[in-house]
């Protein structure tokens, strides 16, 4: 790596709480690196967006986080919309509960991702742009809306469940078979229909290891968009489980698309998931920014 300092952001809440013991378990290599480098905590939600958006950024080599999913959206964000429009390589240290990001890079290790970033290769990835209202978000995992988003939402309230807390939530919405009235946009062509849930996906990889987009590429330029209409309980049920091998994408009811801009306009607005995050709601419009921003891998 070149001279300069990296800067590491810690959110010592993701993860359950397991980013401070991750900082402690990976000063000794940054030590023995002898790169220069600043460690500042995160303090609330939203502080490591802040920060990308307002630190000083000259003379940084790479701006850091040890966290989950949801600290490394607020760090693409922060940076994607900075003021001086001024970028540098950022960095994933997995410290969260999901970690899907890193799947893709094929690196689950703290200490793995720290060698990475010492060593200082970068690559240029897409990231999301969805437009909500007068709000732009940046998405570098998915966008889902419906019963994707229900499952979600229902699982933050069973988080002593843990990991699992998903697969018992899945199960309890596909029982509830809710589907929803909306007209969507794929590359301009409209589709009118009734729909389980939508899932666009920029990585290969969401939740804990489940290959949604088994095609996604992180720099092709596209965004694979996943789309169940019509599905019965059981031929639901005998799907999900296929999420984890990719193999879903085969099954009748599942219709998978590449595509560089899709909207999703229901007939009743809601939340909507962005990166694992509830916020936002329909209708929104979504169009992928190729090579948006440079990550260490």
């Amino acid at each position: 790596m070149t001279a300069g300092k990296i800067i590491i952001l810690v959110n010592p809440k993701g993860g359950n709480k397991r980013a401070p013991k991750i900082l402690r378990k990976v000063l000794p290599l940054l030590n023995e690196s002898k790169i220069n480098f600043q460690i500042i905590e995160t303090e609330y939600e939203g502080h490591a967006k802040k920060l990308a958006q307002g630190l000083d950024l000259n003379g940084i080599i790479g701006l850091c986080q040890i966290g989950g999913d949801g600290t490394f959206h607020e760090l693409v964000n922060g940076v994607l919309t900075r003021q001086d429009g001024q970028q540098v390589p950022l960095g994933y240290i997995p410290g969260g509960t999901g970690n899907s990001f890193m799947y893709d890079l094929k690196c689950l290790e703290p200490v793995e991702a720290v060698k990475r970033i010492i060593v200082g290769a970068t690559k240029k990835i897409d990231v999301v742009e969805v437009k909500i209202l007068n709000e732009k978000i940046y998405c570098i995992n998915i966008v889902g809306w419906g019963m994707v988003t229900d499952i979600n939402s229902s699982a933050e309230k069973i988080r002593w469940l843990k990991g699992q807390r998903y697969n018992v939530m899945t199960i309890l919405h596909a029982l509830k078979l809710k589907r929803r009235s909306a007209e969507i946009l794929i590359d301009g062509k409209k589709i009118n229909d009734k729909f389980l849930f939508a899932i666009a996906c920029n990585t290969i990889h969401t939740g804990r290891g489940m290959k949604m987009a088994p095609k996604a590429d992180l720099n092709d330029g596209l965004i694979d968009l996943i789309l169940v209409r019509k599905a019965g309980r059981v031929k639901l049920l005998k799907m999900f489980p296929k999420v984890f091998d990719g193999t879903h994408i085969n099954d009748p009811i599942v219709e998978y698309h590449q595509v560089k801009s899709f909207s999703i306009i229901p007939s009743e607005d809601e939340i909507v998931n962005l990166d694992g995050e509830l916020k936002g709601s329909t209708p929104f419009f979504a169009d992928v920014i190729p090579s948006a921003i440079s990550v260490f891998v």
